[in-house]
């Protein structure tokens, strides 16, 4: 099976608008503050357009199949980094889970971050989505923060 990884552009949307769709319903069982209904997560024709982000796309027989984003960010003064890359919006249809697509996709935002001197990469992940986090390892990834919460709207 041949993949192609390339950089989306506008005419994109579309299909990446309904994967957007699909991380919030994956990653709603980990999270009840996402709010119901239709909700949107990413301004994905800016991550498009703009010059410190890039979306990159799996095609496989000119379908999209995978998708992923880094953005530059500012970091904070005290670190030893002034800028990390952010990744995000990592998915993959259904049926081309287990193919390591989105180690293609995670490969294509590293060396664009080389590119422009970005080396400290962060990304996010649910506490209890083993498989992604395993996923992650495999790549390179440390946990390296816990971001816990407590919701006291009900308690005495």
């Amino acid at each position: 099976m041949s993949y192609i990884t390339r950089k989306a552009n506008l005419k994109d949307l579309p299909i990446l608008l309904d994967f957007e769709q699909g991380v919030i319903e994956a990653e709603r069982p980990f999270d009840p503050t996402i709010k119901e209904g239709n909700i949107n997560y990413y301004n994905i024709a800016d991550l498009i357009n703009n010059d410190d982000s890039e979306v990159f796309v799996v095609e496989k027989d000119q379908h999209i199949v995978a998708s992923g984003y880094v953005k530059i960010k500012e970091d904070r003064h005290y670190l030893k980094h002034d800028k990390i890359g952010y990744l995000g919006f990592m998915f993959v249809l259904k049926e081309y889970r287990g193919l390591e697509l989105n180690k293609l996709i995670i490969h294509e935002l590293l060396n664009w971050c080389k590119e422009r001197n970005i080396f400290e990469i962060r990304l996010d992940v649910y506490n209890d989505n083993l498989p992604a986090i395993k996923a992650y390892e495999k790549i390179g990834f440390n946990k390296h923060m816990i971001n816990m919460r407590l919701n006291i709207k009900d308690s005495v």
